[in-house]
């Protein structure tokens, strides 16, 4: 058995510039916006499901955008 051709491959995978895992699309927010639990405490960001919730299309486009943005930059921002 050949070892030393078995690292390269695995070389190979791991060093591409293709993303692991494809952008989030709109759908899929929508989708884990309508499991998110309602009556929770919030989190560090002070925001209530139900506010999530009720914001409907504005809202969760507005997470859509920070999400691509996030990703697109590969850092997330500072906490205010």
């Amino acid at each position: 058995m050949n070892i030393h051709g078995v690292n390269e491959v695995r070389r190979t995978e791991i060093h591409t510039a293709k993303p692991l895992m494809p952008e989030q699309s709109a759908y899929e927010v929508e989708l884990v916006v309508e499991k998110v639990k309602s009556h929770k405490s919030p989190g560090t960001g002070q925001i209530v499901a139900e506010l999530i919730k009720a914001g409907a299309i504005v809202i969760r486009y507005e997470i859509h955008t920070r999400i691509i943005s996030i990703w697109d930059k590969e850092d997330l921002p500072e906490e205010r």
